[in-house]
């Protein structure tokens, strides 16, 4: 390094990045009705204000990963926090519905450009002894953000309007941009030189594109045909990262490194497992308990205390123990939360859903960081962007297939209608199979955690 750099508030500054892009990302949801109120929107239309943001992540991700390896972590981090804030003041100001999906498709992209290099940031900042409790803290953050959304949101939405949430990120945003410029030192340009791979970019995002609107679409025939496409491109975007001299992703990473690729998968599950669940529960208190947003939200926040307070002692504790062991754990806490909700009734305690979203709060936090640990710590320096953006964009996937499964099986169910009281019954039985899949799901996430083999022996050697 160039510099002895300020390693606290370096990771001051990407915990409160980490922070803000998942709550952006969640507080939209409980601003819907107050958007779609004002602008008149249909619901096709107002599902894209929270599906654009969430889907131009997805499709820059790994790109951007690539590109700051190249031009710079700092500079592609700087400027993706100067978007961010920017595109959040300008979403408050949205005067149509067509800027305010711009202005979210805008949130997305910094999203994408924060994300997408803050855990690279973290790696080359702290030693490999102290990496694990920084990645633990900055999860935390993530997990705080998907968590606290709704409710944050909620009560500026309800005191102020749907647009003071948007502002509210604004100052924040700014003092992470005042601090980078101040105390990050390096640009931490570990492939400067390399050539960008523009058409494998093109390909990939339309991979993405594809898939990511197929799932939204199913189980309708558009929904099957966009999926096809996808898998199209993906083939091709395969063959083309293979063909290339500088590919935005070297699948060498994925061929020769079990970490690696056993990591990942488990990361994908982990999230395709959890995502919907605050959603199905949200809905859960709401409908059949009868309970107002506030007190719903006062019952979920268990989950996410829960996840700030294990988060850094399970990354702390994954590097001095094997973190893949750490991981595997928890992702079978979270199959028992999971099973606990299975059994969801319109009789069930309440007392027993806190139970149980303690037990997932704590799964995840003992999964997340151990997990990045292990991916971060499989690859070379001068790669963690691309492995910064890998993990970013199993995230972004994994959220948008959990959600998937969700509209599936509402759509078998109980096909396009409203949850009033004579669909209740329907509502109820769809969870419980939602829950047992995600189950399942964790299951098989387990098996992925321990097939990854010794990450500590692997650094060693």
């Amino acid at each position: 390094m160039k510099g002895s750099p300020d390693k606290n508030t370096i990771l001051f500054i990407i915990t409160l990045s980490s922070f803000l892009t998942p709550f952006m990302g969640s507080v939209s949801g409980i601003c819907l009705p107050s958007i779609g109120k004002e602008f008149n929107m249909n619901a096709i239309t107002l599902s894209w204000v929270a599906t654009s943001y969430l889907l131009a992540s997805a499709i820059f991700l790994l790109p951007i990963g690539k590109i700051a390896d190249i031009v710079g972590r700092k500079t592609v981090f700087l400027s993706g926090m100067t978007i961010f804030t920017l595109a959040s003041l300008l979403t408050g100001f949205a005067s149509t519905e067509f800027l305010l999906i711009f202005y979210r498709v805008l949130q997305g992209i910094g999203s994408a450009m924060i994300f997408g290099t803050s855990i690279a940031i973290i790696s080359c900042v702290f030693p490999e002894k102290e990496r694990g409790k920084a990645l633990g803290i900055s999860v935390a953050a993530v997990y705080l953000g998907l968590s606290l959304g709704p409710i944050i949101g909620g009560f500026f939405t309800e005191h102020f309007g749907w647009r003071s949430p948007f502002f509210l990120v604004v100052p924040i945003g700014l003092l992470c941009v005042i601090l980078g410029l101040i105390k990050m030192k390096d640009q931490w340009a570990d492939a400067k030189g390399e050539k960008i791979d523009y058409l494998g970019s093109i390909i990939y995002s339309a991979t993405i594109l594809l898939l990511m609107l197929g799932v939204s679409f199913l189980p309708e025939n558009r929904g099957i045909y966009l999926i096809a496409g996808g898998t199209v491109c993906f083939g091709l975007f395969i063959w083309w990262q293979i063909k290339t001299p500088t590919p935005i992703i070297d699948f060498k990473l994925f061929k020769g490194n079990r970490i690696f690729v056993f990591s990942n998968l488990a990361a994908f599950i982990n999230y395709s497992a959890t995502f919907s669940i605050t959603f199905l529960l949200s809905l859960y208190l709401q409908y059949i308990k009868q309970l107002n947003p506030l007190q719903a939200g006062m019952i979920m926040i268990s989950q996410p205390i829960v996840q700030v307070l294990v988060s850094p002692y399970a990354g702390k504790l994954s590097d001095k123990i094997e973190p893949g062991i750490v991981a595997s754990i928890g992702m079978a806490l979270t199959v028992i939360g999971l099973i606990i909700l299975t059994f969801i009734s319109k009789e069930t305690n309440v007392f027993l859903i806190e139970a149980s979203l303690i037990t997932l709060g704590a799964g995840f936090g003992l999964f997340s960081s151990p997990n990045t640990n292990a991916i971060m710590s499989s690859v070379d320096k001068k790669l963690y962007g691309v492995a910064s953006g890998t993990l970013g964009t199993m995230r972004v996937v994994g959220q948008m297939f959990s959600m998937g499964i969700v509209m599936i099986i509402f759509a078998f169910y109980m096909g396009k209608v409203k949850i009033t009281p004579d669909k209740y019954d329907m509502f109820l039985l769809s969870i419980k199979i939602i829950f047992a899949i995600l189950s399942a799901l964790c299951i098989i996430g387990i098996f992925a955690s321990v097939a990854r083999g010794k990450v500590i022996k692997a650094k060693t050697e």
